[in-house]
């Protein structure tokens, strides 16, 4: 315990140097450090060791609660799998990695809000999201990956970046294609598309993950757009609370939350682009609750990297009303 202590200290001097006299906004080092800081708390147990806001909100899977609670109590380690995200202009962070609990691996996505006191003295969270999936078989998998893809931490050439907006744009045409999977829109998916998914290559080469990377268990592997222009995707009903939350146009990210709801009965009855009839989906009504982040260059998706768990149907993620709840439309 002393030693997580002391390496938290020393995370949480880093965050701060520099801070007071520069009145500067977290840069994508510093947001990349307080989730280093935050996840040395959580094995700690010591939501003290974190800058926190007065009145920060924090859930955890949806459910809002005091922080210090939920896998605060339970975490025992570090996880083997740790890819960070950054939003300098928006101050925001996210980590999508695995940690211990219980001395088991389990799946955790943080994401941290990073703001200035008022007069712009020190950095402090004032946001704390986190889905945790209790999944040791998804988080085994991470965990064997072990190195994320180096494509996340390369930027893009500054004369083909593209914009905040434009960004959202592309990632949410991915999220409508699965909502409306006929097999005839326009996807906008590079050949060498490869999604990571659970800890498992769902589309794509596996190779183009890691070496170490688990293709699809049963059926041929095959790519990302003949994936969407099969029309499979039928039996997803809505995808909704699509919240762009971190969107990086140096490097060409957008990552998002949201919901994928399956209604169940009839609706896992479709017909393929092929005209062949299938059945697939859920019987009941079910939720997913995901967190994907997309690379994007030339106007295309390249590497995708989702991780998801079943909810009750029509769960929220209790940063929305419920008409944003509900709505289908990007917020970014």
């Amino acid at each position: 315990m002393l030693r997580y202590r002391a390496a938290a200290v020393t995370a949480a001097a880093l965050f701060f140097a520099g801070s007071a006299a520069a009145q500067s906004p977290c840069d994508r080092s510093c947001l990349e450090s307080v989730l280093d800081t935050y996840v040395e708390a959580v094995v700690a147990h010591d939501p003290k060791q974190l800058p926190l806001a007065r009145g920060a909100k924090f859930t955890e899977n949806g459910q809002r609660l005091e922080v210090g609670d939920g896998l605060w109590h339970t975490a025992t380690g570090k996880g083997g799998y740790a890819l960070k995200l950054a939003d300098v202009e928006r101050g925001q962070a996210v980590l999508m990695g695995t940690i211990r609990e219980g001395g088991e691996p389990t799946v955790l996505v943080a994401r941290l809000r990073v703001a200035n006191r008022t007069g712009g003295v020190n950095r402090e969270i004032t946001e704390l999201e986190t889905l945790v999936i209790r999944d040791r078989e998804v988080a085994q998998r991470l965990d064997e990956v072990g190195t994320p893809r180096s494509t996340w931490s390369e930027a893009v050439p500054a004369a083909d970046r593209l914009s905040r907006a434009e960004l959202v744009r592309i990632g949410n045409a991915y999220f409508s294609g699965i909502e409306h999977n006929d097999g005839k829109g326009d996807y906008p998916l590079a050949p060498d598309c490869a999604r990571l998914e659970n800890g498992m290559v769902l589309a794509g080469d596996p190779a183009l993950v890691s070496p170490r990377a688990r293709g699809r268990p049963n059926g041929p592997q095959i790519g990302c757009l003949e994936q969407f222009r099969s029309g499979v995707f039928f039996y997803v009903t809505r995808i909704r609370d699509r919240r762009f939350v971190v969107v990086d146009p140096e490097r060409g990210l957008a990552f998002a939350f949201a919901f994928f709801d399956n209604a169940g009965g009839d609706s896992r009855f479709g017909t393929l682009a092929n005209g062949e009839h299938a059945e697939s989906g859920t019987k009941i009504p079910w939720t997913w609750a995901i967190a994907e982040v997309f690379k994007i260059e030339r106007g295309l998706i390249g590497p995708v990297e989702s991780v998801l768990q079943q909810a009750p149907y029509g769960t929220g993620s209790g940063w929305s009303t419920w008409e944003e709840s509900l709505s289908s439309e990007p917020r970014g």
